[in-house]
C-alpha cells in the first residue's frame, strides 16, 4: 500500500475495460472471497492508519463488489472495538439484479458477525469517518435513487470520508461526473490505478490517493501513464551535462512570436520563461510593435518587423508563436507552419488554425517533412479544433488530447486539472503536478514558453519526434511542480517562471 502523490517514478493506469478484465483474472487466480477478504482488510487497515482516533465509522455499501469490500471492513473495524454503523443498499429487484457472488457472502458474513445492516438513510449522520463503498469500479450511469440520496447525505456530513476504489459517481475512465459524487478526503484504489482519479474532476473529488495491489499486480501493458518527478531525470538524460566549454550559442536559439498591441505581456512571459528554461538566445518578434518596446528582461532581444518577413531564417530556431497574437498571428502561420523546424503553437496561433481549414493542412504536412510540432491548447481551444464542446473535451480528456495529436500529426497538452499529453506513437501521459494555484493569467504562456526553452537545448542530431514526447512531459511536470509547494492564492506567471528556475535539476559534468 503506498501514497501516490507525490510519486518518484511513472505509474501505470488502467481503464476501466482493462480494469475489470484484470478484477476477473485475479478473481480466477485467487480461492473463493479470497480477494474480497484482502481488500476489505486493505480498507479498514487504511482507515485506521489514517484517522486511528475515529470510534464511530458509518460505512455505505452499495450492491456490488464495491460494497462488498466495505462489508469486510466492517468487520474488522468491529473487532478493533470501533462503533460501526452500516449502510447497505437495498437489492434491486428483477431478473439480472442479485449480488455478485463475493458481494452476497460478504453480507451475509457481516450479519453473522452481528452487524446490523440498514437500509433506511437518516437525516443526519453522527460519525467520526465514513467509507464509500457505494459504486467504486462498478458505476456503470449516474447515480440515482437510494444511491444518490446515499452520495448527498455523505457530502452533507462533516466528518471525513475514505472512497473505496473511486468516489463514487465519479468515471473512472475519464474524470467525469454524470450527476452526483462523492468528496472524499482519500481515496484507497485497488488492483489498479484508475486515469479518472488524476485529470478533469478526478483530483478535485479523490484527496488523497492511495494504491493496493492487494498481491496482483497487473501484467497487462497500461492505458495511460501517470508521471513523476522521473520525468525530469528522463529529461535530463536527453539533454546531457552543460559542459565547461559550452557557450550560448551550443544552448540553443528562441523566438516568441506574439505580443499583438494590448497583449505585450503574453509574449514577454513566454519568452523570459524560455530564457530561465535555459536556451542561449531568446528573440521577441512583437507583432506590430515598435523597436524600442520595452522586453522585461535585459537578455532578451527584440526580433525586428523586416526579420519576420524572412522566413528562411527560422529554420534553426525553436519558434513560440500564438502567445498574445491575435488575430496578427494567422498572418505569418502559414509561413511559420512550412519552414519552422520546431515549432510550439499556443493561445491565438489555435485558434487561427480552428478557424481556416488550410492552416491545419498545412500542420498535418509537417509530420511528413521531418517538421516537429506541439500544440498546447487549453479546453475551449481543443474543442475548436475538434470542432466539439469544451464540455465533450472535459468529458474524455485522454480521448480528445489522442484524436488531436492522431488529426493534427503532432505532439498535443491538453492543459487542465491533469493535463494529458498525447503523441502519435506514444502511451498518453497524464500530469500529476500541480494545484488550482496556476488558475492565473499567464501561466500558460509560461508553460510554451519553458517548453520550447527545453526544445532548443535539444541537440539536433535527436529524432525529434521521438524525444518530443518525453520532453512535452518534462515540461508540463516540471510547470506543475513549481506550483506544488506553493501556499497561498493564485500563483502570479512572472513568480511562476523564478519557482521553475530554483526547481531546475543539476546536471553533472
Amino acid at each position: 500500500m503506498r501514497r501516490i502523490l507525490p510519486s518518484p517514478i511513472h505509474l501505470p493506469l488502467h481503464g476501466l475495460a482493462a480494469s475489470r478484465a484484470w478484477e476477473s483474472e485475479a478473481l480466477a487466480l485467487t480461492p473463493p472471497h479470497a480477494l474480497m477478504a484482502r481488500a476489505g482488510l486493505a480498507v479498514a487497515k487504511m482507515a485506521l492508519a489514517l484517522y486511528p482516533a475515529a470510534r464511530r465509522i458509518a460505512l455505505f455499501c452499495g450492491p456490488g463488489n464495491n460494497g462488498g469490500d466495505a462489508l469486510v471492513a466492517a468487520q474488522h473495524l468491529a473487532r478493533q472495538g470501533r462503533m460501526v454503523q452500516l449502510w447497505v443498499a437495498p437489492q434491486a429487484a428483477g431478473a439480472g439484479h442479485s449480488r455478485p457472488a463475493d458481494a452476497a457472502w460478504a453480507l451475509e458474513e457481516a450479519r453473522q458477525a452481528g452487524l446490523s445492516p440498514q437500509h433506511s438513510l437518516p437525516e443526519a449522520l453522527d460519525a467520526d469517518l465514513v467509507i464509500d463503498g457505494l459504486l467504486g469500479l462498478g458505476a456503470a450511469r449516474a447515480p440515482a435513487g437510494w444511491l444518490a440520496e446515499a452520495i448527498a447525505l455523505i457530502n452533507r456530513q462533516r466528518a471525513p470520508v475514505l472512497a473505496i476504489d473511486l468516489p463514487s459517481g465519479l468515471d473512472g475512465q475519464h474524470g467525469s461526473c454524470a450527476g452526483v459524487a462523492v468528496q472524499a478526503q482519500h481515496c484507497l484504489c485497488l488492483l489498479t490505478l484508475k486515469p479518472g482519479l488524476f485529470t478533469a474532476q478526478g483530483r478535485a473529488l479523490s484527496g488523497d490517493i492511495w494504491w493496493d495491489e492487494l498481491g496482483h499486480p497487473s501484467p497487462h501493458a497500461p492505458s495511460a501513464w501517470l508521471l513523476g518527478t522521473q520525468a525530469l531525470g528522463e529529461w535530463q538524460a536527453l539533454l546531457g551535462p552543460r559542459g565547461h566549454a559550452s557557450h550560448k550559442g551550443s544552448w540553443g536559439d528562441v523566438l516568441v512570436i506574439g505580443g499583438a498591441p494590448g497583449m505585450r505581456g503574453a509574449a514577454q512571459l513566454a519568452s523570459q520563461a524560455a530564457l530561465a528554461a535555459g536556451a542561449g538566445r531568446i528573440y521577441v518578434g512583437l507583432l506590430e510593435a515598435k523597436t524600442d518596446t520595452p522586453l522585461g528582461r535585459p537578455e532578451l532581444m527584440h526580433w525586428q518587423e523586416a526579420q519576420l518577413a524572412e522566413p528562411a531564417t527560422w529554420s534553426q530556431h525553436t519558434v513560440v508563436a500564438g502567445c498574445g497574437g491575435a488575430s496578427l498571428i494567422a498572418r505569418v502561420l502559414p509561413q511559420l507552419l512550412a519552414h519552422a523546424s520546431r515549432l510550439v503553437l499556443d493561445a491565438d496561433a489555435l485558434n487561427a488554425l480552428a478557424a481556416d481549414a488550410g492552416l491545419r493542412s498545412l500542420l498535418r504536412a509537417r509530420a511528413a517533412q521531418g517538421l516537429a510540432t506541439v500544440l498546447t491548447p487549453h479546453p475551449l481551444e481543443a474543442a475548436r479544433l475538434l470542432g466539439s464542446s469544451s464540455q465533450e473535451v472535459q468529458a474524455d480528456r485522454l480521448g480528445s488530447a489522442q484524436a488531436l495529436a492522431l488529426d493534427l500529426a503532432c505532439c498535443v497538452v491538453l492543459k487542465g486539472s491533469g493535463s494529458v499529453i498525447a503523441s502519435p506513437g506514444s502511451v498518453c501521459a497524464i500530469n500529476s503536478s500541480g494545484n488550482g494555484r496556476l488558475a492565473s493569467a499567464g501561466t500558460g504562456d509560461v508553460l510554451a514558453g519553458w517548453l520550447g526553452g527545453l526544445w532548443a537545448q535539444l541537440p539536433r542530431k535527436h529524432p525529434e519526434n521521438d524525444a518530443l514526447h518525453t520532453l512535452a512531459c518534462a515540461a508540463v511536470y516540471w510547470h506543475g511542480a513549481a506550483a506544488s509547494g506553493a501556499e497561498g492564492g493564485p500563483l502570479r506567471a512572472a513568480e511562476l517562471i523564478e519557482r521553475m528556475l530554483r526547481l531546475h535539476p543539476q546536471v553533472p559534468d
